[in-house]
């Protein structure tokens, strides 16, 4: 039997099978002119994720990168202020053992008790003054808090137990009008004429308190108490605060205004520093 070569009008041509199957083209009219025709081809259709694409103009919502990055920048700005009164104030803070001598002790309230004593970290404040006071790295004590109501009155209360430690009465002045760092500052400046001063704080106050007297006009030296092993919460939670603080407190040091009760000068430190020891 004689195997024909010619193929079957049955077979299907092989090919790959992932090979693409070509469209039937259309047959091509005969003009009767000897110029070939060339088919006109059909413009596919276009891609379904351009027919989704945004119109040019609309808002689109920043991604996740765009959100880190202005995080990033917000926090980066928060901490300006606070890194500011750092740096600025780092070569006028000390701790009580490298004191040096300042006419007068500030000492800034910080609470006091149900029972009308002062809290742990304004004792420890005091202890400093008093130290100072007795190995005469200070010749009088400036205590400042907030008596706005009979019942509460910090000064009188830092006044007596300054008192129990050994510093003379005389030699304490109380100023009941200081209701913050920036008023216990400028009145000790306008009020009581404090010119060159060791303020007492604890240590994450300390920058801020050393700058605002300065801006005050005070010559400034601050000497720290470092609280942390007896009252870590509270110390923790004062080095937080201190952060958004530090706002008011560039506010403050760059305008300078007046505080709350402004009257004129009084002569109480001026006496207290010329009592006898």
């Amino acid at each position: 039997m004689t195997v024909s070569n010619e193929p079957s009008e049955y077979a299907e041509p092989s090919r790959r099978p992932d090979a693409a199957v070509a469209p039937e083209e259309a047959p091509v009219p005969d003009t009767g002119s000897d110029t070939p025709t060339v088919p006109t081809a059909v413009p596919p259709h276009p891609p379904a994720a351009a027919s989704r694409r945004r119109p040019a103009g609309r808002w689109r919502p920043p991604g996740v990168r765009a959100w880190s990055l202005l995080l990033l920048v917000a926090a980066v700005a928060g901490l300006v202020p606070y890194a500011w009164l750092n740096a600025t104030t780092l070569d006028q803070r000390t701790g009580a053992a490298e004191a040096r001598h300042r006419p007068v002790a500030i000492v800034l309230g910080a609470g006091l008790r149900d029972d009308g004593t002062p809290t742990t970290l304004l004792a420890r404040r005091l202890d400093i003054a008093a130290r100072l006071y007795r190995a005469k790295l200070v010749d009088a004590v400036l205590v400042s808090g907030d008596n706005s109501v009979a019942a509460y009155n910090e000064p009188d209360a830092m006044r007596d137990y300054l008192a129990a430690a050994g510093v003379p009465r005389r030699k304490v002045v109380a100023d009941y009008a200081g209701f913050s760092t920036w008023e216990t500052c400028t009145r000790a400046r306008r009020i009581f004429g404090v010119e060159a001063a060791s303020v007492v704080t604890q240590n994450f106050h300390l920058p801020r308190a050393v700058a605002l007297c300065s801006r005050a006009g005070i010559d400034t030296r601050g000497v720290g108490d470092s609280s942390y092993s007896v009252r870590t919460t509270a110390t923790v939670y004062g080095y937080v605060r201190e952060v958004p603080a530090a706002f008011p407190a560039l506010y403050q040091a760059l305008l300078r205004p007046d505080p709350q009760f402004l009257g004129p000068g009084e002569p109480d430190v001026r006496e207290a520093l010329a009592a006898p020891r």
